[in-house]
């Protein structure tokens, strides 16, 4: 690979366009710093619009609820991973986010039309009526829209179809920029004293998933070879209720939002029965590693590979105006949710760990920051409580912008210049196919030491050096690298908690209350290491 043949400037580059990174570049923009967005898609195609419950806030205008009722609910759902200070900063700091994003031009559903109170749903692990939503199961859309549409009128410079491939690092392993390709796979650079990854999740690493075909752990990757580590990455949050279309279902299936559950909606199996009855005290509303562990018992006791959503409650038009978006991907598939029950089955949804952040998106190491579903900041746990995540995008994409501006005024970090040319890196690249195979087949929903020994073995064997020279190279060597880190994780943790379920070590213990932390090895390989904490942490 030549040199790069082309060079940009800013105080800090974002990469990723989803609630987290534009709300972060559109509040350093205010903050008078140069910034430059860049997102390997269009401005509009990362996971946020797929996004359908709401944000979950208390903004203090329903007397049951309260901000330390959500921290609990917060608490209880990420069984005993959760940072509780984290949480709590996240979490009091809503109202505020969600107030901004209102001022951006974000419109929310309301109790009534030309009402003030915004109207309120339900969702799983929830104790109160506390989320908040758009165009009734659209509210990533519209989060996304107003973002995007605030970022153009604020003129924030955007490089669309441009994908992220390195940090640039001096010799103490300082950020001090990034190496990119252009749509037309030019290699670049982009130098600045602070990039920010709100790249999004990890779903392609398995066959079936809620996320977009943009959402392949590139973030995770990037942070990784940067020599930041990663944390709780092996609890990979299954969503209960993804719209089954079939046997062998591959790559973004449609979500039915759990919103539908908080509407009353309930789990049944193909006799008719209740899959959560006894299961847990909240029933179809109980937090959702729970419910897709319990749905997956339900389908290998019964030899089925999905259940059903029973929404047969809702008349045809209490279901158009509540879940418009729900409803259309339903009649693709020949189903009337008002008249039968909606076949769905547990998919990919959301990481609860990433790259080790404070609630300001500091990471450990200097120039580097994180925000939004990449970021481990505290506030998941062992597993998501619903509606959270964009709720934790617009809180610390704001104090991630914030960071870098205070960061940077202090001198930290300083002016780095590297020299312009440096090569693509060559890493090694598995076969993304094999590699979702073997991912979805023993490293899902309940694994065990050999499933997951012979995930390595797999990627040993069909991993190749590559230069990341092409976009699809890119997410693929990100893909490889995160999912040996995932299994590394998976692997060293002897017990079942949350999102993580073993087989073999069925029970959860006090032993693991404790969150695991990856870093490479000198050679490139992931392992085990001592908690890492992120610059900036108590």
């Amino acid at each position: 690979m030549t040199s790069p043949c082309w060079e940009a400037r800013a105080d800090l580059v974002v990469v990723g366009t989803g609630v987290a990174g534009l709300t972060a570049a559109l509040r350093a923009r205010e903050l008078g710093l140069n910034v430059l967005v860049v997102t390997k898609d269009a401005a509009d195609g990362g996971n946020t619009r797929w996004a359908q419950g709401g944000v979950a806030v208390v903004l203090g205008d329903i007397e049951a609820d309260s901000v330390a009722r959500h921290v609990d609910d917060t608490l209880v759902a990420g069984v005993g991973l959760c940072d509780p200070v984290a949480t709590s900063r996240i979490i009091g700091a809503g109202p505020a986010a969600v107030r901004r994003l209102q001022a951006l031009g974000a419109e929310f559903d309301r109790d009534v039309p030309d009402g003030d109170r915004l109207a309120r749903t339900r969702e799983g692990g929830h104790t109160a009526f506390r989320v908040v939503h758009a165009g009734g199961d659209a509210t990533g859309a519209e989060v996304e829209r107003a973002l995007v549409t605030a970022s153009r009128d604020g003129r924030v410079p955007m490089l669309e179809h441009h994908t992220a491939v390195d940090t640039l690092r001096t010799p103490a392993g300082e950020v001090t920029g990034l190496l990119v390709l252009d749509a037309n796979g030019v290699p670049g650079i982009l130098v600045a004293p602070a990039v920010l990854l709100a790249t999004g999740g990890l779903g392609q690493l398995y066959q079936a998933t809620s996320n977009p075909s943009v959402a392949t752990a590139d973030g995770i990757a990037l942070a990784l070879r940067s020599g930041a580590p990663v944390a709780d990455l092996e609890f990979v949050q299954f969503h209960p209720t993804v719209l089954y279309t079939g046997s062998g279902a591959r790559g973004r299936c449609p979500l039915v939002t759990e919103a539908v559950r908080g509407e009353g909606a309930v789990l049944v199996d193909a006799r008719g029965d209740r899959v959560m009855a006894g299961v847990h005290p909240q029933e179809d509303l109980a937090p959702r590693d729970v419910v897709s562990a319990a749905i997956t018992r339900r389908m290998a006791a019964l030899g089925d590979d999905h259940v059903y959503l029973d929404t047969t409650h809702l008349t045809a038009a209490e279901f158009r105006r509540r879940f418009p978006t729900v409803l259309a991907a339903c009649l693709t598939v020949g189903v009337d949710p008002s008249v039968a029950p909606i076949p769905v089955a547990p998919a990919a949804h959301f990481s609860c760990g990433g790259v080790v952040t404070t609630v300001d998106g500091r990471t450990a190491v200097a120039g580097l920051y994180a925000a939004g579903e990449v970021a481990r900041t505290g506030l998941h746990g062992a597993n998501r409580l619903a509606s959270n995540s964009l709720l934790e995008g617009l809180v610390v994409g704001t104090r991630a912008a914030e960071s870098v501006a205070a960061d940077l005024a202090l001198g930290v970090p300083s002016e780095r210049r590297l020299a312009a040319c440096q090569p693509v890196p060559t890493v090694p690249v598995a076969d993304r196919d094999t590699l979702q195979r073997v991912m979805s087949r023993y490293a899902a929903i309940g694994r065990d030491a050999e499933g997951l020994a012979v995930v390595g073995s797999v990627l040993d064997v069909s991993a190749v050096d590559r230069p990341l020279s092409t976009r699809e190279l890119v997410e693929d060597a990100a893909l490889t690298l995160t999912a040996r880190a995932l299994i590394a994780a998976a692997a060293a943790r002897e017990e079942s908690r949350g999102c993580h379920v073993r087989d073999d070590f069925p029970a959860t213990t006090t032993e693991w209350a404790r969150s695991l932390t990856v870093r490479l090895t000198p050679s490139g390989q992931p392992m085990i290491a001592e908690p890492a904490m992120a610059r900036g942490a108590a």
